[in-house]
Parts: C-alpha cells; sequence; structure tokens
C-alpha cells in the first residue's frame, strides 16, 4: 500500500499536513517497503478549504498519511477519500515508521488498517468489521 509522508528532510515526519511543501510517496509491505516518489504541493485556490482539497486530491492513491499534525477538517477530507491519517504530534524517524507499520502488518492488523491495505480493491457491506 502507499503510504505518503510529511517530511522536509526525508528523514522524520516532521511537517504539518497543511503546511508541507511536499509528500514523500512509499510502497510499504510486510516484508519490503520503498520510497517511490516526492509529490510536491502547488497552490490551488485562495482560501483554505480549495488547498486541503488540492491536497486530499494529490494524495488519493494513498491508503495512510503520516504527519506530525493535522487539523480536523483535513483529516475530514482525507478520511471521506479512504485515506486514514496517523497523527504523531512530535517529529518521529521516517523509517522508524515504516518498520513498525511492517511489524504490525505482519502481526494481526486492526480492521482499519486491513480497510486501508485493501483501499484499491471494491468493497462491499460484507467486508465491515
Amino acid at each position: 500500500m502507499k503510504i505518503a509522508f510529511t517530511t522536509s528532510t526525508g528523514e522524520t515526519i516532521d511537517m504539518h499536513f497543511g503546511q508541507a511543501e511536499s509528500f514523500h510517496i512509499w510502497e510499504v509491505g510486510p516484508e519490503e517497503a520503498h520510497y517511490v516518489q516526492t509529490v510536491s504541493v502547488s497552490e490551488h485556490g485562495s482560501d483554505e478549504e480549495d488547498r486541503i482539497a488540492a491536497r486530499a486530491n494529490l494524495l488519493s492513491d494513498c491508503a495512510i498519511v503520516y504527519t506530525m499534525q493535522i487539523g480536523g477538517p483535513a483529516a475530514a477530507k482525507l478520511v471521506a477519500k479512504r485515506i486514514h491519517p496517523m497523527k504523531t504530534n512530535v517529529e518521529v524517524g521516517l523509517k522508524e515508521s515504516i518498520e513498525k507499520m511492517q511489524e504490525v502488518l505482519r502481526g494481526n492488523p486492526p480492521p482499519w488498517l486491513r480497510k486501508a491495505m485493501n483501499k484499491d480493491q471494491a468493497g462491499s457491506f460484507l467486508d465491515e468489521d
């Protein structure tokens, strides 16, 4: 699954979702993880609503966004696009976060993470836990 990170250096998750100028995208699975690309945010509109929508659209193929901070409206926009926001509250290592995610994926992932892993597949009401 694809995971986006708000990082200024590529080393730590250290940016607020709404202030990040780019997102580092990684493909993460239980056994392997690799960097895919960095997507840059360009200005879209003059109000916060337009900027949040543009960021959510930019990340539409990601299942999860790791960010240091995110506001309620931005989190709601991501969730509406079936993207799970993960707020760290403090700076954390990007590789360390990936390794923790892989550890969870190798075990018994919680229902929200199983849904995120299957984001691209068409779901039905039978998939609900």
